[in-house]
């Protein structure tokens, strides 16, 4: 899905162009030029070039710009929900009680072992149709929910048909160590990723995941899963010390991970050891809102130096949220982040922790992904939460029917 477009009329354009003083790297008064799906020309709309005249033209009026939102952790196929759990949590109960009496994680393995991969892409692209008419042009989507050969290799499979059916990227990341099944052996468990899972769905995906924490997987197995990943030519990818600090930041610095994602728990020297090894951190304030538990040092985080992601981790039990916009106020709101450095996050980190380095940005050869907001300034995102401020979305030069 690529195409030629000549958008004039930015009031704002956020640009997040490498160096610039205000991290985003605004231009007023802006044009984009997009031919063939990337960025020919971008600058004042006073300056555009002759020879760029003739491209298709959309009229932003004054509204402000960003780049396409890059949410870097979903858990988008899935079958059932877990409203009943929330309302669990907001009666007392705790996320790890609910897990250890068969719900949690289990109650959507259960579901999604039953549902066909028809219905999982069906009800996988409903929601990734939403998340692009909210700005996200490209979303992660990892496994996890089958917990068998089986029907891990269908969610990926799924992933990948609701990429091919939607105009949004998907990056299919294989998380079969996500819990422990129960009434299984831990060690076998390990053994089955390890030496069945991962040759059947490797073909599939593209980055290797493990839940790393208190409940979930230790260190020790987390590394057993990740090395093997790594033969078969996954890139690392570490849920870290969400409940608990467990070690698992510093695995994934240690392995060079492509993001470690959570860290609720990370201390500075955690933080100190994800900025050397060049590891993303990926933040998911809407899953610490959910769960009413304490953010993640984001401010700490971002001042030592580290790369710093936002994403959704749109999942059925403790973060139904399908709006970067949404997780960019509350990474201002409830994060310390400032408005500048959570764009920046929701877009060029999200695309750094995906290794993709033509995307989250505007400038000559990034892919051609931006997003028109009804507002005159990205500031908007922060300021209004909830609100409903985007008006076109553009993937690859083509302007994307919004689909409610």
């Amino acid at each position: 899905m690529t195409s030629d477009l000549l958008i004039l009329g930015i009031g704002e354009l956020a640009t997040n162009r490498p160096g610039a003083a205000d991290l985003v790297g605004v231009v007023r008064d802006a044009a984009v030029a997009i031919r063939s799906g990337r960025v020919a020309w971008f600058g004042p709309q006073a300056e555009v070039p002759r020879e760029l005249l003739d491209l298709p033209e959309l009229f932003a009026e004054g509204r402000a710009a960003v780049p396409g939102f890059v949410d870097a952790h979903t858990h988008l196929v899935f079958a059932g929900d877990r409203a009943d759990e929330f309302a669990r949590r907001l009666r007392g109960e705790t996320y790890e009680d609910i897990l250890a009496s068969g719900g949690g994680i289990h109650a959507t393995v259960r579901a999604t072992r039953e549902a066909t991969l028809e219905t999982l892409v069906e009800t996988g692209a409903q929601r990734a149709n939403r998340m692009l008419r909210q700005g996200t042009t490209t979303v992660e989507v990892k496994s996890g929910y089958g917990l068998d050969t089986e029907t891990e290799v269908r969610m990926l499979q799924a992933a990948r048909e609701i990429g091919d059916k939607t105009a949004i990227d998907v990056v299919p990341t294989f998380m079969g160590a996500h819990v422990v099944p129960i009434g299984a052996d831990r060690d076998e468990y390990v053994s089955l990723v390890v030496d069945e899972m991962l040759p059947a769905c490797a073909p599939l995906a593209v980055a290797c995941d493990v839940f790393c924490d208190e409940g979930a997987f230790t260190v020790g197995e987390a590394r057993r899963v990740l090395e093997a990943g790594l033969e078969h030519g996954l890139r690392p990818r570490l849920h870290a010390d969400q409940l608990a600090r467990t070690g698992a930041a510093r695995l994934a610095a240690e392995l060079g991970a492509a993001s470690a994602d959570h860290l609720d728990h990370v201390t500075p020297e955690d933080a100190a050891a994800l900025r050397d090894s060049g590891t993303v951190a990926v933040l998911l304030p809407g899953a610490s809102l959910s769960l009413r538990s304490a953010q993640a040092p984001g401010r700490m985080i971002w001042d030592a130096g580290v790369t710093v992601a936002l994403a959704t981790d749109c999942n059925p039990g403790t973060s139904y949220i399908e709006s970067m916009p949404l997780i960019v106020a509350i990474a201002c709101l409830e994060m310390g982040l400032t408005p500048e450095e959570a764009v920046w996050a929701a877009t060029r980190g999200g695309a750094l922790a995906l290794g993709d380095s033509d995307k989250g940005w505007v400038g000559e050869g990034a892919v051609g992904d931006v997003v028109l907001l009804d507002a005159p300034s990205y500031l908007h995102l922060a300021y209004r939460p909830g609100s409903d401020l985007v008006w076109r979305v553009v993937k690859a030069g083509e302007i994307v029917p919004l689909m409610r």
